[in-house]
């Protein structure tokens, strides 16, 4: 008997039904984009709360870009917006048809009545935007990982730059135009007008930050001297001040030193033990009184630190990028330049090249974080072997020329002390003990300047030059709670230079 077989029947197996609900689509929310447009064309109180959040491309339906564009165009004219006033706008930008004309506008104001949940409507097609954008990068990721060509670091990189934009909600725009940054630029001077103080991040050094209004966004501040200096010691008292004085968080990457040398330094100079005495941990009673109570405050401060060796630059970026993100990082110090790597497989370039490559990498990186970032460098030999004044130039500057072309600031650390001088150079020849000289020698916007200030060298201090830092440290020992008559002497607190037992400590 013939059995019938499963290839003559004309009957279709369910399995081979095919259904287009099982295809995929990119993420979208319609009705609610439906929902925000016509909300916003209602009442003005809808495009208040939403106008910030959303922007034409966040739209998927491109008849709703154009309708939202001219919402927004309204918006920035201060001009009335409503159902007649968008549809006007429309024809005058000669986008009514594609945005489905006068009768699809109509559509939007029926379906809602009010505008009661706009901004929580707004931010599920926000969110649907966003996936749509992970989507394309995912797909550019993988498409550039399967070409043999692409640098694996700079695709990494590529990567997470593109990623962080999407978290942060500064996705790139090709070019904006001159209004509105006029617009944005004369906001920020009104800003800056209501505010006490500078429009920058403070350095606490008075005079440094009256020439520069404080240390300012996307700028890339370059601190350069040769060793023995105090580059490492300058950038410590100022990010002790900075995040104790001023809250303001800030994130080290020590390639030199390890966090717990960074962080007992912090300690020397906050409470004004020596490290020589730290190091050992040969203290008085009364020290450890103080060390406790001055401690507090230095383990409270919002300082990250990283000391992770050979640190490239890609990595840095990617770091300094979580900091920004996570804990609100606003300004990021590298010490130092020269012992960062390129971290790139290519090969051929010389090291000038890779210290040309990660100077513009850091340049990006505060502009992309539009925050500062000071990065120390060394300076080449050359200081050393000339005669006569052994004061930093620009043309100093270790391994490339780049460095200097792409800070906004240059600056160096001069302490004729260190070559035994024991007066400055200038017409009254006025004794240098104790004393050191920022040279701002590059500033791309404001003046140059030579500022003297005091170093304190067993503490691995800077402060300003008039500042009295023993009666500082007295007056905060009062204000502590501390018993003033156990407090230590002016000998005791700054030691006796002849038997300092910190010399070998590097500055």
């Amino acid at each position: 008997m013939n059995q019938p077989s499963q290839f003559t029947s004309n009957k279709p197996k369910k399995s081979a039904v095919i259904s287009l609900e099982k295809g995929k689509l990119p993420p979208q929310a319609i009705e609610l984009e439906q929902a925000v447009l016509g909300a916003m064309m209602i009442d003005k109180k809808g495009v208040d709360d939403v106008i910030d959040i959303l922007s034409p491309e966040t739209f998927y339906k491109k008849e709703h870009q154009h309708i939202y564009n001219s919402i927004y165009g309204l918006f920035k004219d201060s001009q009335p917006i409503d159902l007649l006033t968008v549809s006007d706008r429309l024809i005058k930008d000669g986008n009514l048809q594609v945005a489905g004309g006068d009768a699809y506008l109509i559509n939007l104001t029926q379906k809602v009545s009010s505008s009661a949940h706009i901004e929580f409507h707004a931010r599920i097609v926000l969110q649907k935007f966003i996936q749509r954008k992970l989507i394309t990068i995912s797909n550019d990721i993988i498409q550039e990982a399967y070409d043999e060509t692409t640098d694996v670091f700079d695709l990494l990189d590529s990567a997470e730059a593109k990623l962080f934009e999407v978290s942060q909600g500064s996705l790139k725009r090709s070019s904006e135009n001159a209004e509105g940054l006029v617009a944005q630029a004369l906001k920020k001077i009104e800003e800056i007008a209501k505010q006490e103080g500078m429009s920058g991040i403070p350095s606490g050094f008075s005079k440094l930050d009256d020439l520069t209004s404080g240390w300012q966004s996307s700028d890339l501040v370059i601190l350069a001297a040769r060793p023995g200096m105090g580059k490492t010691a300058f950038v410590m008292s100022m990010a002790k001040n900075m995040a104790i004085d001023f809250n303001i968080p800030v994130a080290i990457f020590s390639l030199e030193m390890s966090s717990i040398q960074l962080i007992t330094r912090m300690i020397s100079s906050e409470t004004g033990i020596s490290s020589g005495k730290l190091k050992k941990g040969d203290l008085a009673d009364h020290e450890w009184q103080q060390l406790n109570v001055k401690v507090k405050k230095l383990s409270d401060a919002p300082i990250f630190i990283d000391d992770t060796p050979s640190l490239s630059i890609f990595d840095l970026r990617a770091k300094a990028r979580r900091l920004a993100s996570q804990h609100g990082v606003r300004i990021v110090i590298i010490d130092y330049l020269q012992l960062m790597t390129a971290g790139s497989s290519k090969g051929g370039g010389n090291r000038e090249q890779e210290i040309s490559m990660i100077s513009r990498n850091l340049k990006a990186l505060a502009k992309e974080l539009e925050i500062p970032v000071i990065a120390l460098s060394q300076l080449s030999r050359a200081v050393e072997t000339r005669g006569g004044s052994k004061r930093p130039m620009l043309s100093d500057l270790r391994e490339s020329g780049a460095i200097e072309q792409d800070a906004d600031i240059v600056s160096f650390i001069f302490r004729p002390e260190y070559y035994g001088n024991t007066e400055w150079d200038d017409d009254d020849h006025s004794p240098c003990e104790g004393q050191a000289e920022l040279i701002i020698a590059k500033h791309r916007n404001g003046g140059l300047e030579n500022i003297r200030m005091k170093f304190t060298g067993h503490l691995a201090l800077f402060s300003d030059l008039e500042d009295n830092s023993f009666d500082n440290v007295y007056t905060s020992k009062m204000n502590s709670g501390l018993d003033t008559n156990a407090l230590p002497s002016a000998q005791d607190v700054f030691g006796n230079d002849d038997n300092d037992d910190n010399g070998g400590v590097p500055f």
